[in-house]
């Protein structure tokens, strides 16, 4: 290895200088951070309100978002708000299925699947509202199965709209919890 002469040092000096800077700037990798008063450690997450024709769905996204706060290991989370520091609150607003996509004898082949909900971050504490979203959307497509001779299997509809559901529920909680912790 080469000894460094001045000239190489002063042309290597402000990289490394900048190189530096640039480590320090405070940037971390996202999910790992947190807005929240040290002071909330207890979560209460009560069941969602449901305004759909689905009656399960609520327990679904509200089990989820429970877990999701659990598995940041951060937090403790209760079922109700009684002893709470921060309590999330939510209301499955809304639910369907369009079809976006269709066979030759025009039967729907692929439907899009949508939920519309409303969430707040309450601190029981302040008495204060830290975060709240009252229009939140997320969409899944799936296709259905098609059998012998090109129809389209009826009953794979069920199956499918249960799956689509269920990936919806792990999209929302993962973008809500983030949502809530990072304060975007």
């Amino acid at each position: 290895m080469k000894p460094l002469n001045r000239r190489s040092f002063l042309q290597i000096t402000p990289a490394m200088l900048m190189a530096g800077a640039g480590a320090a700037c405070g940037y971390s990798l996202a999910g790992r951070g947190s807005f929240l008063p040290s002071y909330i450690r207890v979560l209460g997450i009560p069941l969602f309100g449901n305004r759909t024709p689905i009656a399960s769905v609520d327990t679904l996204f509200t089990e989820k978002v429970r877990v999701e706060f659990q598995s940041r290991g951060r937090y403790s989370v209760n079922p109700t708000e009684e002893g709470a520091d921060g309590i999330v609150r939510g209301d499955i607003v809304g639910l369907g299925a369009t079809p976006v996509g269709y066979t030759t004898d025009q039967l729907a082949s692929r439907y899009r699947f949508t939920i519309n909900l409303a969430v707040q971050f309450y601190d029981a504490r302040q008495k204060s509202v830290l975060w709240e979203n009252p229009s939140l959307s997320f969409s899944d497509e799936y296709q259905l199965q098609q059998q012998q001779g090109g129809t389209i299997d009826p009953t794979g509809f069920l199956d499918r709209e249960r799956a689509a559901i269920d990936r919806l529920s792990t999209d929302f909680a993962r973008t809500v919890v983030t949502a809530i912790l990072e304060a975007f």
